[in-house]
């Protein structure tokens, strides 16, 4: 049996693989966490769309990806953090700052999933996830 240990990173491969390739959709198998990402990515114009499609297990989600007129990707680099084997947690006065600000960090907190900004201004830490930029 060969299961996936890490689902985020699983979401983050499948998003870097398929802007790589240039594919206008990937699809991803769906969970609260993921769809949580995919909103923030969507809020912050790194992709431009979603759906949640219901295929009677656990869903799917359908990323459509961005591309700037050039046929450059909108994520430039996208880097998982916190992983199984080693979680990152960090405390209100140490959210990281991604490219002096340009990009984001991904921050699982106490009160839902987030941006770096958003943990820093409502003053909570928590694990972090992925840098996006």
């Amino acid at each position: 049996m060969s299961g996936i240990t890490d689902p985020v990173a699983d979401y983050l491969t499948r998003l870097r693989n398929g802007q790589q390739a240039r594919h206008r959709h990937v699809d991803v198998p769906a969970s609260r966490l993921k769809r949580a990402i995919t909103q923030i990515l969507q809020d912050k114009g790194y992709i431009r769309n979603y759906l949640n499609i219901d295929d009677g297990k656990q869903g799917l989600l359908r990323i459509y990806l961005k591309y700037d007129a050039d046929g450059n990707p909108a994520i430039r680099d996208l880097r998982r953090v916190s992983r199984p084997g080693l979680r990152r947690y960090v405390g209100a006065d140490d959210l990281p700052r991604v490219r002096n600000g340009l990009g984001i960090a991904i921050i699982s907190t106490s009160r839902g999933v987030m941006t770096d900004k958003e943990a820093r201004r409502l003053h909570i830490g928590g694990e972090v996830l992925a840098y996006v930029y």
